[in-house]
């Protein structure tokens, strides 16, 4: 198993219109892009969708998205 690495990335996104930055893990950030590719979706797409329905941080609500998709397909 490859090791995960612990550098975190800021990456800059529009939600809703508005510009904002969420720093994730790199495997975050591609799993990510994976399941908005799945879906058919953009990734700004897809984290407006994650943005809608969290209670908490948007970096932490994208890490528990990228874990229930893969306990969810595992």
């Amino acid at each position: 198993m490859q090791a995960m690495s612990d550098e975190i990335v800021k990456h800059s996104v529009s939600i809703s219109g508005h510009r904002t930055s969420i720093s994730l893990e790199r495997e975050f950030w591609d799993l990510l892009c994976a399941y908005a590719e799945k879906k058919g979706l953009s990734v700004n797409a897809l984290i407006s969708e994650i943005d809608e329905s969290r209670t908490g941080n948007l970096s932490s609500a994208i890490r528990l998205f990228v874990l229930k998709e893969l306990q969810t397909h595992s």
